[in-house]
C-alpha cells in the first residue's frame, strides 16, 4: 500500500510543479496589504486573533513560508470594530485598543483589563439539560457558547420528539461587577408524532418508491434524526437532484411530512481511474452507470478493470421496489460477470450471476438470492523464493449453485464514522458444487461490532467467525474457502494474503474452513482534526470445519485518521507481534468498525 501513498503524492507533486512553472490559467490578483502586529493580549494565542480578525500569517504546517503577518488594506477601516466584536464575543467588554498606522505597517496594542465571569447558573424545567450547559461557575463568558448551548437544547429536544417545547435562556450581565447570571427554563411539552406522508415534483417515478424511503413514518414519534436519515435514503437512491423534507407545519402535536423532490435531470454517471494496488498492483478501471434507467429509480451500471493479476467486467441492475406487501416494500437486483484473479499458487477464473430480493429498512437490509458460478481453478508457479507447496491445488472445473442469505442490522450512529452502537452480520449460502460428482456444501460467516465513546476516546471491538462445511472434502474451489489480510481483518498483511495458519509467524496459500478473527481499536484526537489510533489484530484461520483451537497470528500497530467531511481518511501500520519484519501500510476512507 506504501507504493500506492508514493503515487498519490507523486502525482501531487507534478500538478504543484506544473502550476509554478507554467502558471494557472487565471491570474491571482493581489491585493494590497500592510503587516501587523498584535502585542498586550494575554488570554488569546496571536494566531487565534490572526485569524478572527481575517489576517494573513504563517500555519505551523507552512515551515517554507516567511513569519511575516498581513492584513489586507481594505480591512484596516474596521479593524477596530473587529477588535471590538471579538473581545466582547469572549467577555471583555472594557477592553482597550490603540492602533498606530504606517505607510506599510499597522501596530495594535491590546489591554484586556478584567473579563466578564460567570457568578450563578440557574436551570429549572421538566426536562434535563444539565449535560448541554457547558458553561461553569467562575469561567470567563463567553456570548458565542452561551448561543451554542441555546441552539443545542432545542436540537436535543427536537430529536427527543418534542416539538411545542418552550425554551428561555437570559444571561444578565453586570459590567460594573464583571459578573453574569445565566438562567435556563424549559418545558418540554406533549410528545410529538409523524403525521401523513405527502410527496411531489415526481415524474418518472413511482410514489412507493419515495415511500420505501421514508423513515419518518406516519404515527412514529417525531425525530430530526429520522428526518435526516429519510434524506439520506432517499439521496442514495441516486435518482433525484434535490430531495426537501419540510417538517414545519403541526396539528395538535402531529406535524404532516411534505417531501418535494426533483429528479436528476443527468442521469448518466462515467467513471474512470488508474492507480495502485498492492494486491492486484497497477490498476485501471472504468463504469458507467445510467440511473433512473426507465424510470422507478432503477438503476443499470457497467463496471470494468483491469491490472496484471485480475480482469473484471460486471453488469448489475437494481430496482428498489419490485412489490409491496402491506408497508414492506420489497426491491430486486442482479450482476452478471467474469473475473479472472491470480492468488498466491493458484488462478480463479470465474463467471457468476446473482439475483436477489432485498427488503430494507432504517437499520435492517435483508438480502435472499440465488447464484450461479462457473469456477475454473488453474494451479501457478508464481509463489515468493522459499515457498514451496505442501499439497497441490485442487485443479478443475467446478459449477456452483446455491441460494444465500444475507442479513445486516446496523444500530451505529455513524456508517464512516461511528462513535456509539453495534453491528451485526449474518451470511450463509447452502449449495451444490458440480465437480466430478455433485456435492453439498455449508458456507457460514458471522460479524459483530462493538463501538462505544468515553468523552473523546472512542474504543471498538470487531469479531468475524466463519465455516465451510463439505459433504465431499476438497469438493469446492480454493478460492470458496477463508482468506484473511487488510484493513477488516489484519493489518499486518495484504489483501486475502493469509491461508491456512500453521505458527504465530506462519501461514500457507490455502484457504481455511474455519476463520474467527478479532480486532480492538482505540482513537483519541490529537490536534484538530487528527486523530491518533492503536490496534490489535488476531487471527485463526484452521483447514478444518469447525475447529477453533489452532494457532493465532497477532498484529499490533498505530495509525492515524484525518477528519474529513466524506469521512475519515485512515493510514495504519501494522506487524506480525513475533515477527517485526512482516508489517503492512494500508489507508481507507472510512472507519473498520
Amino acid at each position: 500500500m506504501y507504493k500506492k501513498i508514493i503515487f498519490v503524492l507523486l502525482l501531487l507533486w507534478s500538478t504543484s510543479l506544473w502550476a509554478s512553472l507554467f502558471g494557472d490559467d487565471e491570474k491571482e490578483i493581489v491585493l494590497p496589504t500592510h503587516i501587523i502586529h498584535i502585542q498586550g493580549e494575554e488570554y488569546f494565542d496571536e494566531s487565534e486573533m490572526y485569524d478572527a480578525l481575517g489576517v494573513d500569517h504563517k500555519s505551523m504546517f507552512q515551515f517554507w513560508k516567511d513569519d511575516v503577518s498581513r492584513i489586507k488594506d481594505k480591512l484596516l477601516p474596521t479593524l477596530h470594530a473587529s477588535l471590538r466584536s471579538f473581545y466582547d464575543s469572549e467577555g471583555f467588554y472594557d477592553a482597550e485598543f490603540t492602533i498606530k498606522e504606517t505607510n506599510t505597517t499597522v501596530t495594535v496594542d491590546i489591554t484586556e483589563n478584567e473579563p466578564v465571569k460567570v457568578r450563578d447558573i440557574n436551570i429549572s424545567g421538566d426536562y434535563n439539560i444539565s449535560s448541554l450547559v457547558l458553561c461553569e461557575k467562575n469561567e470567563i463568558f463567553q456570548a458565542k457558547k452561551f448561543i451554542s448551548v441555546k441552539s443545542k437544547i432545542a436540537a436535543q429536544l427536537l430529536k427527543d420528539g418534542y416539538c411545542s417545547y418552550e425554551l428561555d435562556t437570559k444571561a444578565y450581565v453586570d459590567l460594573d461587577k464583571h459578573i453574569v447570571d445565566l438562567r435556563y427554563r424549559v418545558k418540554k411539552g406533549g410528545v410529538c408524532t409523524f403525521g401523513k406522508v405527502t410527496v411531489s415534483g415526481l415524474e418518472t417515478i413511482d410514489e412507493d418508491v419515495v415511500k420505501s424511503r421514508v423513515r419518518a413514518e406516519e404515527g412514529e414519534r417525531f425525530s430530526t434524526e429520522l428526518v435526516k436519515d429519510t434524506s439520506d435514503a432517499l439521496y442514495g437512491l441516486q435518482s433525484f437532484d434535490s430531495v426537501l423534507i419540510g417538517v414545519d407545519r403541526k396539528f395538535y402535536n402531529v406535524v404532516p411530512v411534505d417531501i418535494t423532490v426533483k429528479e436528476m435531470g443527468k442521469p448518466y454517471h462515467f467513471e474512470a481511474g488508474a492507480g495502485f494496488d498492492t494486491y492486484v498492483g497497477a490498476r485501471v478501471h472504468s463504469s458507467i452507470t445510467k440511473h433512473n434507467f426507465l424510470g422507478d429509480a432503477q438503476e443499470l451500471k457497467l463496471q470494468l478493470a483491469w491490472s496484471q493479476l485480475e480482469q473484471l467486467a460486471i453488469l448489475s441492475f437494481y430496482r428498489p421496489v419490485l412489490f409491496s406487501i402491506s408497508d414492506y416494500y420489497v426491491g430486486i437486483g442482479g450482476k452478471l460477470g467474469y473475473s479472472n484473479l491470480e492468488y498466491d499458487g493458484f488462478q480463479e477464473e470465474k463467471a457468476f450471476f446473482r439475483t436477489y430480493l432485498e427488503h430494507e429498512t432504517k437499520r435492517t437490509k435483508l438480502r435472499v438470492g440465488l447464484a450461479l458460478e462457473n469456477i475454473i481453478i488453474t494451479a501457478l508457479d508464481n509463489l515468493d523464493p522459499g515457498e514451496e507447496l505442501g499439497q497441490a491445488v485442487n485443479e478443475g472445473t467446478f459449477i456452483l449453485t446455491y441460494p444465500y442469505v444475507d442479513f445486516t442490522y446496523d444500530a451505529r450512529d455513524s456508517k464512516l464514522n461511528p462513535k456509539y452502537g453495534y453491528y451485526f452480520r449474518l451470511y450463509s449460502e447452502v449449495g451444490l458444487s458440480d465437480d466430478e460428482e455433485s456435492s453439498l456444501y455449508y458456507k457460514t460467516l458471522l460479524e459483530g461490532r462493538f463501538i462505544h465513546t468515553f468523552g473523546d476516546l472512542t474504543l471498538a471491538a470487531v469479531g468475524i467467525a466463519g465455516v465451510v462445511d463439505e459433504e465431499t472434502r476438497q469438493s469446492l474451489p480454493e478460492s470458496k474457502y477463508f482468506f484473511a489480510g487488510g484493513s477488516f481483518s489484519n493489518r499486518a498483511y495484504g489483501f486475502r494474503e493469509l491461508g491456512v495458519i500453521i505458527s504465530p509467524t506462519e501461514d500457507t496459500i490455502y484457504g481455511a474452513a474455519t476463520w474467527a478473527n478479532l480486532t480492538l481499536e482505540a482513537d483519541y484526537p490529537i490536534w484538530g482534526d487528527v486523530y491518533g489510533a492503536v490496534f490489535t489484530d488476531n487471527t485463526m484461520l484452521t483447514a478444518d470445519p469447525y475447529d477453533f483451537s489452532g494457532e493465532i497470528i497477532t498484529s499490533a500497530g498505530v495509525g492515524v485518521r484525518y477528519m474529513t467531511p466524506i469521512g475519515p481518511f485512515k493510514l495504519d501500520v501494522g506487524m506480525n507481534v513475533q515477527d517485526t519484519s512482516q508489517y503492512g501500510i494500508s489507508f481507507q476512507i472510512g472507519q473498520s468498525f
